[in-house]
């Protein structure tokens, strides 16, 4: 690692040169000859002075900017849902990994915040308190302008909430994006990271995505039957009849497609189809 490398860094991770051992820890010099203190209860035996250590930096409770090994579950201008492990006249308290806890000012929440439950926050700086706390209004941090996402192109979504139109996303780290419930066919939950595919770039710049790729339908759905009567030596107890939420849950499709499935499979002489259940050729 080479010196212009590291430096101070509020909210991130800092790879930072040990300086000194003292009493109340180890302090951790930046290029500019700016140090921070790495508390006693993080060193180890084999941390010397000169040796490279990552650190995340935040704020302590007196407002003094301090290091720890630790890693929280957000870093700066990052993601996390996080439980609430406290509340008080000025805010809420989320567990994020961290010996503090993360504030979350009333004024960014969006309704109350009750102990025990969870809420899918961005970690921000505060200009005002020059302090790291989360935000639930996550709208404005969104950019409009969509770049380098065409249809069908390939997607990192970050599964944010669940509203009465579908699951609303983070997408690529920095967009917005939403997949319709008449379109999910497997068991997602806030806080799931999955692979998506665009199907369209709306002219506000949210994005409506889909999580199979456009045109490999029917092969996916009609591999996925043939995998999963192997999984389970051959029979599998459903046909044309059975329950579309229970196709939805066994088999991750709607129930028109493992109908068209079926057909197709049949008439590829690969399985065939009772009233029984499938059964594997």
């Amino acid at each position: 690692m080479k010196e212009q490398d590291y430096y101070l860094e509020l909210g991130k991770m800092n790879t930072l040169k040990l300086d000194r051992l003292t009493t109340p820890g180890a302090y951790l010099m930046a290029q500019d000859g700016n140090d921070v203190l790495l508390p006693g209860p993080y060193l180890t035996q084999d941390m010397k002075e000169g040796n490279l250590l990552e650190v995340f930096l935040y704020t302590d409770s007196e407002d003094r900017l301090v290091a720890t090994t630790l890693t929280p579950k957000a870093k700066l201008d990052e993601y996390a849902l996080l439980e609430v492990v406290d509340t008080a006249k000025f805010g809420a308290f989320m567990d994020w990994g961290l010996t503090k806890d993360l504030l979350v000012p009333n004024m960014f929440q969006k309704t109350p915040f009750q102990v025990g439950e969870k809420r899918f926050i961005r970690v921000i700086y505060d200009e005002r308190t020059h302090r790291l706390v989360g935000t639930e209004k996550l709208g404005d941090f969104f950019e409009r302008k969509v770049e380098g996402l065409a249809i069908n192109k390939e997607a990192k979504i970050l599964i944010i909430s669940k509203t009465p139109l579908g699951y609303k996303c983070v997408v690529n780290d920095k967009y917005e994006g939403l997949i319709y419930h008449n379109e999910i066919f497997e068991n997602i939950a806030l806080g799931d990271v999955k692979t998506a595919y665009v199907k369209r770039v709306r002219k506000d710049g949210n994005i409506d995505l889909s999580l199979r790729k456009g045109g490999s339908k029917k092969s996916t759905t009609g591999n996925t039957v043939l995998e999963l009567l192997t999984q389970n030596k051959g029979i599998m107890p459903y046909n044309y009849k059975s329950d579309a939420e229970l196709i939805k849950n066994v088999f991750s499709m709607s129930k028109k497609e493992f109908k068209r499935s079926l057909t197709a499979l049949q008439d590829a002489g690969k399985i065939e189809v009772k009233d029984t259940g499938i059964y594997l050729k």
